[in-house]
Protein backbone atom coordinates (compact mmCIF):
# COMPACT_ATOMS: atom_id res chain seq x y z
CA UNK A 1 0.00 0.00 0.00
CA UNK A 2 2.83 2.40 0.90
CA UNK A 3 4.46 1.69 -2.46
CA UNK A 4 1.21 2.46 -4.24
CA UNK A 5 0.84 5.76 -2.37
CA UNK A 6 4.47 6.62 -3.07
CA UNK A 7 4.00 5.84 -6.78
CA UNK A 8 0.87 8.00 -6.95
CA UNK A 9 2.62 10.89 -5.17
CA UNK A 10 5.63 10.55 -7.49
CA UNK A 11 3.44 10.50 -10.60
CA UNK A 12 1.45 13.50 -9.35
CA UNK A 13 4.69 15.39 -8.72
CA UNK A 14 5.94 14.60 -12.22
CA UNK A 15 2.64 15.68 -13.74
CA UNK A 16 2.64 18.94 -11.78
CA UNK A 17 6.21 19.58 -12.88
CA UNK A 18 5.19 19.13 -16.52
CA UNK A 19 2.16 21.36 -16.13
CA UNK A 20 4.19 24.11 -14.46
CA UNK A 21 6.98 23.89 -17.02
CA UNK A 22 5.69 23.11 -20.51
CA UNK A 23 8.13 21.51 -22.90
CA UNK A 24 10.11 24.00 -24.99
CA UNK A 25 9.85 23.71 -28.76
CA UNK A 26 13.47 22.97 -29.65
CA UNK A 27 13.17 24.50 -33.13
CA UNK A 28 11.76 27.69 -31.64
CA UNK A 29 14.60 27.90 -29.12
CA UNK A 30 17.14 27.51 -31.94
CA UNK A 31 15.52 30.30 -33.96
CA UNK A 32 15.37 32.54 -30.88
CA UNK A 33 19.09 31.97 -30.25
CA UNK A 34 19.80 32.90 -33.88
CA UNK A 35 17.71 36.06 -33.59
CA UNK A 36 19.55 37.00 -30.38
CA UNK A 37 22.87 36.57 -32.19
CA UNK A 38 21.67 38.77 -35.06
CA UNK A 39 20.45 41.40 -32.55
CA UNK A 40 23.82 41.31 -30.75
CA UNK A 41 25.60 41.84 -34.07
CA UNK A 42 23.31 44.81 -34.87
CA UNK A 43 23.94 46.28 -31.43
CA UNK A 44 27.69 46.06 -32.08
CA UNK A 45 27.26 47.65 -35.52
CA UNK A 46 25.18 50.49 -34.10
CA UNK A 47 27.73 51.06 -31.34
CA UNK A 48 30.55 51.22 -33.89
CA UNK A 49 28.49 53.48 -36.14
CA UNK A 50 27.83 55.92 -33.29
CA UNK A 51 31.58 56.63 -33.20
CA UNK A 52 31.70 57.59 -36.89
CA UNK A 53 30.88 60.98 -38.35
CA UNK A 54 27.19 60.97 -39.24
CA UNK A 55 26.42 60.97 -42.95
CA UNK A 56 24.22 63.91 -43.85
CA UNK A 57 21.60 63.48 -46.52
CA UNK A 58 23.39 63.70 -49.83
CA UNK A 59 22.94 62.60 -53.44
CA UNK A 60 26.73 62.11 -53.71
CA UNK A 61 27.46 58.46 -54.47
CA UNK A 62 31.09 59.03 -53.44
CA UNK A 63 30.15 60.28 -49.96
CA UNK A 64 27.66 57.47 -49.44
CA UNK A 65 30.19 54.88 -50.63
CA UNK A 66 32.91 56.38 -48.43
CA UNK A 67 30.64 56.23 -45.36
CA UNK A 68 29.67 52.61 -46.16
CA UNK A 69 33.36 51.68 -46.52
CA UNK A 70 34.25 53.39 -43.24
CA UNK A 71 31.40 51.64 -41.44
CA UNK A 72 32.42 48.28 -42.92
CA UNK A 73 36.06 48.86 -41.95
CA UNK A 74 35.12 49.82 -38.38
CA UNK A 75 32.77 46.83 -37.94
CA UNK A 76 35.42 44.48 -39.40
CA UNK A 77 37.91 45.82 -36.87
CA UNK A 78 35.43 45.37 -34.01
CA UNK A 79 34.79 41.79 -35.23
CA UNK A 80 38.36 40.94 -36.17
CA UNK A 81 37.96 37.49 -34.58
CA UNK A 82 34.65 36.74 -36.37
CA UNK A 83 34.38 33.20 -37.68
CA UNK A 84 31.79 31.20 -39.64
CA UNK A 85 29.19 29.94 -37.19
CA UNK A 86 29.26 32.97 -34.89
CA UNK A 87 25.74 33.88 -36.01
CA UNK A 88 24.79 30.75 -37.97
CA UNK A 89 25.60 28.40 -35.08
CA UNK A 90 25.61 24.69 -36.08
CA UNK A 91 22.09 24.21 -34.69
CA UNK A 92 20.57 27.04 -36.74
CA UNK A 93 22.55 26.00 -39.81
CA UNK A 94 20.93 22.56 -39.55
CA UNK A 95 17.52 24.17 -39.00
CA UNK A 96 17.99 26.42 -42.04
CA UNK A 97 18.89 23.40 -44.17
CA UNK A 98 15.69 21.71 -42.93
CA UNK A 99 13.58 24.82 -43.62
CA UNK A 100 15.00 25.19 -47.13
CA UNK A 101 14.34 21.50 -47.81
CA UNK A 102 10.75 22.01 -46.59
CA UNK A 103 10.28 24.96 -48.96
CA UNK A 104 11.58 22.86 -51.84
CA UNK A 105 9.52 19.79 -50.83
CA UNK A 106 6.30 21.82 -50.56
CA UNK A 107 6.21 21.99 -54.34
CA UNK A 108 8.07 25.30 -54.55
CA UNK A 109 11.32 23.58 -55.55
CA UNK A 110 10.91 24.15 -59.29
CA UNK A 111 9.74 27.71 -58.72
CA UNK A 112 12.67 28.46 -56.39
CA UNK A 113 15.15 26.91 -58.84
CA UNK A 114 13.72 28.93 -61.75
CA UNK A 115 13.80 32.11 -59.68
CA UNK A 116 17.44 31.55 -58.77
CA UNK A 117 18.40 30.85 -62.40
CA UNK A 118 16.55 33.94 -63.72
CA UNK A 119 18.13 36.32 -61.22
CA UNK A 120 21.74 36.60 -62.35
CA UNK A 121 23.19 33.62 -60.44
CA UNK A 122 26.13 34.69 -58.32
CA UNK A 123 28.97 32.18 -58.01
CA UNK A 124 31.21 33.53 -55.26
CA UNK A 125 32.99 32.07 -52.28
CA UNK A 126 32.50 34.79 -49.69
CA UNK A 127 34.24 34.95 -46.34
CA UNK A 128 32.88 36.18 -43.02
CA UNK A 129 33.79 39.78 -42.22
CA UNK A 130 34.66 40.68 -45.83
CA UNK A 131 32.81 43.18 -47.99
CA UNK A 132 30.44 42.05 -50.69
CA UNK A 133 32.20 42.87 -53.99
CA UNK A 134 30.89 46.14 -55.44
CA UNK A 135 30.99 44.95 -59.06
CA UNK A 136 28.90 41.79 -58.40
CA UNK A 137 25.08 42.01 -58.44
CA UNK A 138 23.18 40.93 -55.37
CA UNK A 139 21.07 37.87 -56.09
CA UNK A 140 17.63 38.18 -54.57
CA UNK A 141 16.29 35.43 -52.38
CA UNK A 142 12.98 34.00 -53.66
CA UNK A 143 10.02 35.11 -51.51
CA UNK A 144 8.75 31.54 -51.15
CA UNK A 145 12.10 30.65 -49.61
CA UNK A 146 12.19 33.74 -47.37
CA UNK A 147 8.78 32.76 -45.95
CA UNK A 148 10.35 29.62 -44.47
CA UNK A 149 13.49 31.24 -43.04
CA UNK A 150 13.72 33.00 -39.66
CA UNK A 151 12.78 36.67 -39.91
CA UNK A 152 15.56 39.24 -39.99
CA UNK A 153 15.69 42.93 -39.11
CA UNK A 154 15.55 45.16 -42.23
CA UNK A 155 19.28 45.99 -42.05
CA UNK A 156 20.27 42.33 -42.46
CA UNK A 157 19.51 40.28 -45.57
CA UNK A 158 19.72 36.69 -46.73
CA UNK A 159 21.64 36.40 -50.01
CA UNK A 160 22.54 33.39 -52.11
CA UNK A 161 25.93 32.89 -53.66
CA UNK A 162 26.39 29.60 -55.46
CA UNK A 163 25.45 26.89 -52.99
CA UNK A 164 25.81 29.11 -49.92
CA UNK A 165 23.36 31.19 -47.88
CA UNK A 166 24.92 34.48 -46.82
CA UNK A 167 23.89 36.87 -44.07
CA UNK A 168 24.64 40.37 -45.39
CA UNK A 169 24.67 43.64 -43.47
CA UNK A 170 23.41 45.85 -46.28
CA UNK A 171 24.31 49.13 -44.57
CA UNK A 172 27.93 48.16 -43.91
CA UNK A 173 28.14 45.93 -47.03
CA UNK A 174 29.61 43.25 -44.80
CA UNK A 175 29.33 39.45 -44.80
CA UNK A 176 28.10 38.71 -41.28
CA UNK A 177 28.07 34.91 -41.65
CA UNK A 178 27.74 32.10 -44.21
CA UNK A 179 26.14 28.66 -44.26
CA UNK A 180 27.99 26.57 -46.82
CA UNK A 181 26.38 24.11 -49.22
CA UNK A 182 22.68 24.62 -48.48
CA UNK A 183 21.70 24.60 -52.16
CA UNK A 184 22.40 21.74 -54.52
Amino acid sequence: MNRLIAAVVLMAGMLCGQIGHPAVNADSAIVQDFQKRVAAYLQLRKSVESNLTKLKSTPSHEKISHHENELGRAVREARKNARPGDIFAPEIAMEIRRLIAMAVDQGDGDHIGQSLRHAEPVQLHLEVNNSYPEHVPLQSTPPSLLENLPKLPPEIEYRITGRDLVLLDAKANLIVDVVRGVFS
